[in-house]
């Protein structure tokens, strides 16, 4: 993968979900197969996050759900991402939407590596 993918996480992580979607729609327009789906996943959820900061509960539920569709047959590692860890993340989330927030906020995601495939 380019180097704007460890940018677009980057950027995820520190919670600009607007710019990370971005990076990693430039990304996403030049893959196939497994990597486009995997990243057109990642953009979804940092689209949905952005919904969520904006407080568009909306466009939060319905984007969160197709990413996580499309993160959750890739394994749990993909691209040297710890993708079990951040769908078990995002689940949280879901479930804190299906009980219509009745329980605590959990705490915003981070995409966690296990391997950084620029670093090897």
């Amino acid at each position: 993968m380019e180097r704007g993918f460890a940018e677009g996480i980057e950027l995820f992580n520190a919670r600009k979900y607007f710019a990370a979607h971005e990076a990693l729609e430039a990304l996403w327009l030049k893959e196939s197969g497994r990597q486009k789906t995997f990243l057109h996943g990642l953009i979804q959820v940092a689209a949905a996050f952005h919904h969520h900061a904006r407080n568009n509960p909306a466009g939060f539920r319905s984007l969160l759900g197709k990413g996580c569709s499309k993160l959750v047959p890739l394994g749990a590692e993909f691209a040297g991402i710890d993708l079990a860890g951040f769908l078990a993340q995002l689940q949280l989330w879901q479930r804190n939407l299906d009980s219509q927030g009745s329980g605590p906020t959990p705490p915003l995601p981070l995409i966690k590596w296990v391997r950084n495939p620029e670093h090897e």
